[in-house]
């Protein structure tokens, strides 16, 4: 096939898609630390973490050392309605940036959620019915994960408790209607219903929230009560694991027209789309059987892998969650306003984490002008209103290719699309309107919180 035309949009055959998750994990040299109890700092095992999360996605989020999970078949079938996802050559965007690169990108919000995230919140919700629990409690950002977790506890009939960043909540009406649509109930972050925001909002008078908030608040609710457990978008290996079907779905479509990636760019918040994107491509690397060059791309406001440090940290804001070693701005760091609600978490994925700390992938941090400015290209050329979050990774993509613009070099770069951006027309009329900032925090802030990462003997 590697000598056929590629086409615009790459269409994997229904037949084509994957009937198993790949856990990178498996085949990394250096494994990511053990989440850590935080009272004792002993490692984590089942029975610690099974008051929290179901029991299957603890199993996967211990297990390094399995290759390949097989996926469900009630979940495969889920997966039918919207995947295999889309994998396109950018064409418009190379001829307006006049780059020789050649452009591709894997197109996540081709379904109701609008992003990547429904890949796992449908496995994480399948999980939880199988166990027989009532219903879950979340946290949400931008709001992709409180829709996607929304949509799937509609389907399989459970309850879903979201607890979504103030700052988002207020931003994106309509991301909060649909998940009322779908049945859940949606809470502001940090709220007075719970012991730990009212603590929170003590500490930190009308603070907008972060991800740390809202993420304490879903804990408490979610082990205070009976048949309900605690799910995540983001961060946690299980995470990554479902996301991984992004990468696989990718890597078929590139092996199927004969495409080698030079450049692999992602956005960064937590961690989960970027995983999911990397993952069988970081595979070859790490086995050694192919190279290329990983960008993990974060917001300058919430620089976690460019000016975090490497430690050990609570999860949460409310500090009631395992340690986890990760680069980290500190758990009490609160983040400006941005519009990127889905990169404004204080912490990365223990798994990138080590990536990154043994120099397998790079990061960069970029403004959030910048990254507006991105997206309003990408859209008047390319069609689609790509997700702020998303934005951050085109940007990151448009500057390798206008240096190879420079250099002449026909370079393959390839870029995640998590989502669509329909619901974000406040931050793109902020944009338009030139009332958009940009805030970096300084070196006294993430001082300040840096002294308040827990003390490990």
């Amino acid at each position: 096939m590697a000598e056929n035309k590629i086409p615009y949009k790459i269409y994997l055959e229904e037949s084509e898609l994957p009937t198993a998750w790949y856990n990178l994990r498996a085949d990394m040299k250096n494994k990511p630390a053990p989440l850590l109890n935080p009272a004792t700092h002993q490692p984590m095992g089942f029975e610690d973490l099974r008051p929290v999360f179901c029991d299957e996605l603890v199993k996967q989020e211990l297990d390094d050392t399995t290759p390949y999970f097989d996926i469900p078949g009630e979940i495969i079938d889920f997966y039918k309605m919207y995947r295999p996802s889309p994998l396109v050559h950018a064409e418009f965007l190379e001829k307006a940036l006049g780059t020789p690169a050649k452009i591709y990108y894997k197109f996540e919000g081709n379904n109701t959620s609008g992003s990547h995230k429904l890949n796992s919140a449908i496995a994480q919700a399948y999980y939880a019915k199988k166990q027989g629990l009532k219903g879950v409690t979340t946290e949400t950002g931008a709001g992709q994960w409180g829709t996607a977790l929304s949509m799937a506890c509609s389907f399989f009939d459970l309850d879903c408790k979201v607890y979504m960043v103030k700052v988002s909540y207020e931003q994106k009406p309509f991301r909060r209607e649909v998940m009322r649509v779908y049945g859940a109930s949606v809470t502001p972050s940090p709220s007075e219903t719970t012991a730990i925001g009212r603590k929170i909002l003590e500490a930190h008078p009308g603070t907008s929230g972060s991800l740390g908030c809202a993420i304490s608040e879903a804990v408490e609710v979610a082990t205070g009560l009976e048949g309900y457990r605690y799910v995540l978008g983001s961060v946690l290996n299980q995470v990554l694991l479902h996301q991984s079907i992004i990468g696989l779905e990718t890597k078929a479509a590139c092996d199927k027209y004969g495409i080698k990636p030079d450049i692999i760019i992602g956005c960064a918040g937590g961690g989960s789309n970027l995983g999911g994107l990397i993952s069988p491509f970081m595979g070859e690397k790490v086995r050694g059987e192919a190279d290329y060059r990983f960008i993990a791309v974060e917001p300058a406001s919430c620089p976690s892998f460019t000016r975090g440090k490497f430690a050990y940290d609570y999860c949460d804001t409310g500090m009631v969650c395992p340690l986890a070693k990760m680069y980290t701005l500190g758990s009490n760091f609160i983040p400006s306003a941005n519009h990127a609600g889905g990169l404004r978490y204080h912490g990365m994925s223990s798994v990138l984490s080590q990536l990154y700390a043994d120099g397998l992938m790079e990061a960069r941090a970029v403004e959030q002008t910048s990254v507006f400015q991105a997206a309003e290209l990408f859209a008047r050329v390319e069609g689609t209103l790509p997700a702020p979050e998303s934005s951050h990774a085109i940007r990151a993509a448009i500057d390798e290719a206008l240096k190879c613009k420079e250099t002449g070099e026909e370079k393959t770069i390839l870029f995640g699309l998590t989502g669509t951006g329909y619901f974000d027309m406040t931050a793109y009329q902020k944009y338009n309107d030139g009332v958009m900032t940009d805030y970096i925090p300084t070196d006294e802030e993430l001082e300040a919180s840096f002294a308040q990462l827990p003390k490990m003997d």
